[in-house]
């Protein structure tokens, strides 16, 4: 597998600091002038201390426009001044060589144009544009113009203008060339656009020739591109209209602190902002849905908690307080989601809150009892989130009930820590408590308590996992729960 371009430059070359983070972002943005040029672009470093006699390849794009000469990655590559006389010149001299050559690890024969990467009037690298070889044919309309909107970038990045000084905001959806092209001149009149950009136009109710006019004359917002050009920097602005949405990267191209035009990527994006919208509604509707779930069994919750004050038997009393407490465990998972966009929550929101509940109804004067969690396990998927909170919520109120007895002499207090933690793919959960311990002879198997065959039942059917419990001066409660839940078969 390649290196990463920083872990090749820093090994094998003198690059580091502000020239290697230049050198950084020239990859990052270097896609359409690939595209552009229907070319693979190289980027190579000398090797340190050998003046420019081997340079290292530190990263290779190819073109999404056409057909690449590298279908193998050749990334850590390096490359005799022999095989490359022109990236050696280009080198040396600090201007753009061109000429023929043999395709790395091939045979074959190719075009290359070689261009000297600077900044700062530094020297950093050496960026070569390899073409196959063609004859016969003569480039079309749009060929040409993009071309010569490639030649502007090449000057740029021998000028040490491009790639812009800022770190520009990547986005996934930026547009690409293919997306379309509008090519403007100084004046902001356009001077060719493709006809992937002309569609796009169309689909905005803009059919217009725009050959020679300005976009404000077709009816195109152009406050993009003028600030382009005054900021001499990159801008992406996205612009609605007739229900159609358009993201739109204006580019300058500068010679000599001028700008001397601007190319114009433009992509229809109307189909993923009504995907957005939807989403964005769906996000809302099933938050909507957690928080009145959540405002429905706390509803239940209290209903119980009226009916358990109504009952004269103690057992009808602790019955009903335990699906009290398990009630409330499901309505916090609720009220998590509910905040949260997704169906994924993160647990430490829920796993505290929990705590907090359990602590304050079981701790009495005559027994202090003291909650700790320690680790985290992250962001969970509520189908896992859910039951793990009833799992944790029966577990605590085991260890209360049984590891801490209140007829115990001259027990006044005692502790129980929730241990979270991840290992690779399982989640790992103790509950740790110092009371007196299991009882003798005990298994989980032949466990009668309702508590711990919820918990039982939880852990191995709805979560996948496994349970062990083991005395450890009081007891440990051990599972293991898998992240990635095995597909279920309905019979």
């Amino acid at each position: 597998m390649a290196l990463p371009l920083l872990e090749l430059a820093r090994t094998n070359t003198a690059l580091d600091g502000d020239a290697l983070r230049h050198a950084q972002r020239l990859v990052a943005s270097w896609q359409p002038l690939a595209d552009l040029c229907f070319s693979d672009l190289l980027l190579l470093a000398p090797v340190a201390w050998e003046e420019g006699h081997r340079f290292v390849l530190l990263a290779h794009v190819r073109p999404t426009t056409g057909q690449t000469l590298y279908p193998s990655d050749l990334v850590g590559t390096v490359v005799e001044e022999s095989d490359r006389p022109a990236v050696a010149r280009a080198w040396r001299k600090g201007e753009i060589t061109g000429g023929d050559t043999t395709i790395l690890a091939s045979s074959d024969r190719a075009r290359v144009q070689c261009i000297p990467v600077r900044h700062h009037d530094e020297l950093i690298a050496v960026m070569t544009r390899e073409t196959a070889m063609t004859l016969g044919r003569r480039a079309g309309e749009l060929e040409r113009h993009y071309s010569d909107v490639f030649e502007s970038l090449a000057r740029m990045i021998a000028d040490g203008t491009f790639p812009f000084s800022r770190d520009e905001v990547e986005l996934d959806e930026a547009p690409r060339v293919a997306d379309g092209v509008i090519v403007l001149d100084e004046t902001l009149h356009v001077r060719f656009a493709s006809p992937n950009a002309i569609s796009s136009l169309h689909r905005m109710g803009i059919y217009a020739n725009a050959h020679g006019l300005q976009l404000a004359e077709i009816g195109f917002d152009q406050h993009a591109a003028e600030t382009a050009q005054r900021t001499l920097a990159p801008v992406i602005e996205e612009i609605d209209r007739a229900e159609t949405s358009v993201l739109l990267q204006a580019i300058p191209l500068i010679e000599a602190t001028r700008v001397t035009g601007l190319l114009l990527l433009v992509r229809d994006v109307t189909d993923l902002r009504h995907r957005d919208r939807i989403l964005v509604s769906k996000d809302a509707t099933i938050r909507e849905i957690h928080h009145r779930v959540k405002n429905n069994l706390q509803t239940i919750a209290a209903l119980l908690r009226l009916q358990g004050r109504r009952l004269t038997s103690v057992e009808a009393q602790e019955a009903i307080g335990e699906s009290e407490r398990r009630i409330r465990a499901i309505a916090i998972v609720h009220e998590t989601l509910s905040r949260d966009v997704g169906d994924v929550v993160s647990f430490a929101d829920i796993v505290h809150p929990l705590v907090r509940v359990v602590e304050e109804t079981v701790s009495t004067p005559e027994l202090r009892l003291h909650f700790e969690v320690a680790g985290d396990v992250g962001d969970l998927p509520g189908e896992i989130a859910t039951p793990l909170a009833v799992v944790l919520n029966e577990l605590m109120q085991n260890a209360v009930d049984h590891a801490f007895p209140r007829a115990t002499d001259g027990l006044t207090e005692g502790h129980v820590r929730v241990d979270l933690a991840r290992d690779g793919d399982e989640l790992v959960v103790e509950v740790v408590d110092d009371g007196v311990g299991l009882p003798q002879g005990f298994t989980l198997d032949k466990a009668k308590g309702l508590g711990l065959s919820i918990v039982h039942t939880l852990v191995t059917s709805e979560l996948n996992g496994s349970i062990e419990l083991r005395d450890d001066h009081g007891t440990r409660v051990h599972l293991r729960i898998p992240l990635r839940q095995a597909e279920r078969v309905e019979l």
